[in-house]
C-alpha cells in the first residue's frame, strides 16, 4: 500500500547573532586594545629615553661651554707678615703666569702646560701694588692688582723744600748710616748712630733720580728712591746806594713770585712783595727795590727771594750808617 510520507521541509538553520559589547567591538576587541596599548606605550617609553638623553647631552655641552670660556683663577693669600703665597689655577693648561711689584719688571714663572701654579712672594717694605698676570693657551687672561703694606725695621721719607730733598728715617733699632747718590754717580755716606735722621739734600738742576740707603746696626737695609727736578737758585744782591737806603736786585729764569724783607729782626719791620699781584711773569724775572731807608748804628737786613718753582735764596747782610 502506497503510504504517503509527509515530510515538512527543513527550517533554515538561524545564524547565530555576535553579541556586540558597548562600543561596537566584537569580542576579540578586547585583545586588540591590549596590543594597541602596549604599543604606545613602548613608543612613549622610547621617546622619553631619547628626550632624557638629549637633554642630558644639552646640559653636558653647556657645561663644557662654560668651562672652556672660563678665566684662569688667581688666588692671593697672606701667609705672614711678610710673604704672600700666589695661586693661579685654570681647567684649562695655563701658557703665561706673571708677577711685579709697583712698576718693576715683572718675573715670570715656570706655568706654561701647567693647569696650576703657586708661588711664595715677598712683601717689600712700605706701601706697594701687586700685579699679577694670567692668560691660558686660548688667549684667556686675568688680571689681579691690590696694594701691600709691609712696615718694615726701617722706614725712609722724603720731602721737597725749596732747593733740597729733606730725607727722613727711623729705625726701630739705632740706625747705623746712610748712603746717597744721584743717579749713576758716585755714593755719599753720612753717618748716623742714632734712632732717627734728619738730612738735607741739595738738588741739582735738571731731572734727577735719588737712591738712599739706610742701614742699622743689625745690618738691615731700606733703600728707598725719588725723582726730583732741579731748578736754578733765583740771584740775590742786597747793597746800599751810598746815602741813606739799601737796594735788593734779584733776577730769575722762571720768574720771582715773593720777595720777604726783615729789619733788625724785627717782626714789626718785617716786609713781603707778592710779585705776581703786581707784574707779569716776564716782568718778574727781574726785580730791584730801593726805598728801605737806614737808621743810625747797625742795620740787620734779611731777604729771601722765591721763583716759580717755590726755590728760593736768602741774604743776610750787617750796614752800618
Amino acid at each position: 500500500m502506497n503510504q504517503i510520507l509527509s515530510v515538512e521541509p527543513p527550517k533554515p538553520k538561524k545564524e547565530k547573532k555576535q553579541k556586540n559589547n558597548n562600543m561596537g567591538y566584537n569580542s576579540g576587541g578586547t585583545i586588540e586594545i591590549d596590543k594597541i596599548v602596549r604599543f604606545f606605550a613602548i613608543v612613549l617609553i622610547v621617546f622619553g629615553i631619547v628626550m632624557i638623553g638629549s637633554g642630558s647631552y644639552s646640559m653636558y655641552q653647556g657645561t663644557q661651554t662654560g668651562n672652556s670660556q672660563a678665566k684662569p683663577t688667581i688666588s692671593v693669600q697672606e701667609i705672614s707678615e711678610t710673604q704672600l703665597e700666589l695661586e693661579v689655577s685654570h681647567g684649562s693648561q695655563l701658557q703665561r703666569v706673571t708677577y711685579n711689584w709697583n712698576n718693576e719688571t715683572p718675573t715670570e714663572l715656570n706655568a706654561s702646560g701647567k693647569k696650576s701654579v703657586i708661588e711664595t712672594i715677598e712683601i717689600p717694605t712700605g706701601e706697594n701694588t701687586l700685579n699679577v698676570y694670567a692668560v691660558d693657551e686660548e688667549g684667556r687672561e686675568t688680571n689681579y692688582s691690590r696694594v701691600y703694606t709691609r712696615q718694615g725695621d726701617i722706614t725712609v721719607d722724603f720731602e721737597v723744600d725749596g732747593g733740597n730733598l729733606i730725607v727722613t728715617a727711623n729705625g726701630k733699632n739705632q740706625l747705623s748710616y746712610m748712603t746717597y747718590r744721584w743717579d749713576d754717580e758716585e755714593e755719599q755716606r753720612v753717618d748716623i748712630n742714632d734712632m732717627a735722621v734728619e738730612y738735607s739734600i741739595e738738588i741739582p738742576v735738571g731731572q734727577h733720580t735719588l737712591t738712599v740707603s739706610v742701614v742699622d746696626i743689625n745690618n738691615a737695609t731700606e733703600t728707598e728712591q725719588q725723582e726730583v727736578r732741579g731748578v736754578m737758585r733765583p740771584t740775590l744782591e742786597v747793597t746800599t746806594d751810598g746815602s741813606s737806603n739799601f737796594v735788593i736786585r734779584a733776577s730769575d729764569e722762571e720768574g720771582l713770585t715773593r720777595v720777604e724783607v726783615t729789619i733788625d729782626e724785627d717782626e714789626n719791620q718785617k716786609y713781603a712783595f707778592d710779585l705776581e699781584q703786581i707784574y707779569s711773569i716776564d716782568e718778574r724775572k727781574q726785580f730791584e727795590y730801593n726805598g728801605f731807608p737806614l737808621h743810625d748804628g747797625e742795620n740787620k737786613i734779611e731777604v729771601t727771594v722765591y721763583n716759580e718753582s717755590g726755590v728760593s735764596e736768602t741774604a743776610r747782610v750787617m750796614v752800618n750808617k
